[in-house]
């Protein structure tokens, strides 16, 4: 009986000791067989060894403890479990009551009607005098980007007061795309350098390029008032150097490029000199391309390789549609309008979302853009207006109601009034204006920079024959 007790104790050490892993230097030094943590980063087990990460109480933090904790790195990357989303949707909702305005000075150029942000401190702007610059909001340092030239010179003298209308940035953010010198051409930057790439300046549009949407980082669509979209393809070897270069007089050489399909708007309007595309949005999930145009449609195309028209639909409100943007989250597209702006989503009907009324004095929306639910509205009147789609309503100023109590709303529309900028006070002004200071600046253009919480709002005078400008930074 000893024997076998002795035989089973002996086999029992054996596979414990089988098992066991051979002791690191540190055990080897010290003479300890705690169970040492795993290593984590190296192969084969080398490099540092973490301590056990201790776990965290289940308990619902504040976004004061949240912010904190952020700032000295304890939680990492993942934070807590649907925090960053709940911190989301809560900036969203009072991000725009906490901006102040600071304009910045734009000298006389003529109506900011196209802006992007580059990086953390640089917006790229076009203007109605065909001006192409890169404003530094905190220096308000202008740097001027040359325009590109058709090959055929003639062209680039048609038209030429128009201005670009349009500035997109491809979803990499490695290429930018405009309108050249001839405001029918399409022009592609290289970013950051901002070097000019190619020029599609042959077989495209035969009048101003409005609206430009970018369908991956190689492919791009153009809407024009000759009432067609054109469909632009970069080759790659464009983006090693191979094309576009410097030549030893130092003139920038680039590559000229021809649509890979042009498509025109239906004549489903009696007046087809309307037929003019003024605005476009692209779905990446459905892989559909809305545009807006003049004669008060909404048409839809299917992209692949060419493009091919789905449905045009007649708006509800069909006067001075002149902005489109789409919501991702919610597949909705929305049309800014003279008055009003109007939801279409196309899955469950052509107006199941009311449409808001934004009417101050005939204002007119000038500019729309969407992050998640909400949707921000630049009108033609100087102001800023914020809608909510989920709770279809504007955003509402807070106003304390006591010394020592939280804002609460007050009931009232929040509205962010912009500043007048810079007006020339020409002949004109004075001949049909009086005179009048009280001008305000139509919105026509604005961007966020939601990583940083920061807005850039461009824009200038409503009135076609007044020359001015307005641009504010936001934060």
């Amino acid at each position: 009986m000893a024997n076998r007790r002795a035989r089973r104790r002996h086999r029992h050490q054996r596979r414990a000791a089988t098992a066991r892993p051979p002791p690191t230097t540190a055990q080897e030094q010290t003479g300890s067989r705690k169970r040492s943590a795993p290593s984590q980063g190296l192969a084969d087990g080398e490099g540092p060894l973490l301590p056990k990460r201790e776990r965290r109480p289940a308990t619902r933090r504040s976004v004061v403890h949240y912010l904190k904790c952020r700032e000295v790195g304890r939680w990492g990357p993942a934070g807590l479990p649907g925090f960053e989303s709940e911190l989301r949707g809560y900036t969203v909702q009072r991000l725009p009551e906490l901006l102040t305005e600071r304009q910045l000075n734009l000298g006389t150029v003529n109506k900011v009607f196209a802006s992007q942000w580059l990086n953390s401190r640089q917006v790229v702007c076009g203007t109605k005098c065909n001006t192409l610059f890169v404003v530094d909001v905190q220096s308000d340092h202008i740097t001027r980007i040359p325009l590109m030239r058709d090959k055929d010179a003639g062209l680039a003298q048609a038209r030429r007061n128009c201005g670009i209308h349009a500035i997109e940035l491809n979803p990499s953010k490695t290429l930018l795309a405009t309108s050249g010198k001839n405001p029918n051409s399409l022009a592609i930057y290289r970013l950051p350098t901002l070097d000019p790439l190619c020029l599609g300046d042959r077989h495209g549009h035969k009048d101003w390029i409005f609206a430009i949407a970018w369908l991956s980082d190689t492919v791009a669509v153009s809407g024009s008032r000759d009432g067609t979209v054109a469909l632009w393809r970069m080759d790659p070897d464009m983006f090693d150097g191979t094309i576009a270069w410097h030549s030893e007089v130092g003139l920038p050489i680039y590559a000229h490029i021809r649509p890979r399909d042009v498509q025109t708007i239906p004549r489903v309007s009696t007046n087809p000199s309307n037929r003019k595309v003024r605005a476009l949005a692209f779905s990446g999930k459905n892989q559909e391309l809305g545009a807006v145009s003049l004669d008060g449609y909404f048409h839809l195309w299917k992209v692949r390789s060419t493009l091919s028209r789905l449905l045009s639909i007649r708006l509800p409100y069909f006067r001075d549609n002149v902005c489109l943007t789409y919501c991702d989250e919610m597949s909705v597209y929305a049309v800014g309008s003279h008055s009003h702006v109007s939801f279409l989503d196309l899955r469950q009907g052509q107006q199941n979302i009311p449409p808001l009324c934004s009417r101050e004095g005939g204002m007119g929306v000038r500019s729309l853009s969407f992050y998640h639910h909400l949707i921000t509205v630049g009108t033609g009147q100087g102001s800023l207006l914020f809608y909510d789609i989920r709770a279809q309503k504007f955003l509402e100023g807070r106003a304390p109601t006591g010394l020592d109590s939280a804002l609460e709303p007050a009931g009232r529309k929040l509205k962010l009034d912009c500043g007048r900028g810079w007006l020339n006070q020409d002949d004109f002004w004075f001949n049909y204006f009086g005179g009048m200071e009280e001008l305000p600046s139509a919105l026509y253009t604005h961007c966020y920079n939601w990583p940083e919480m920061k807005l850039f709002v461009g824009g200038g005078p409503l009135p076609a024959g007044l020359h001015g400008n307005y641009a504010g930074f936001w934060s």
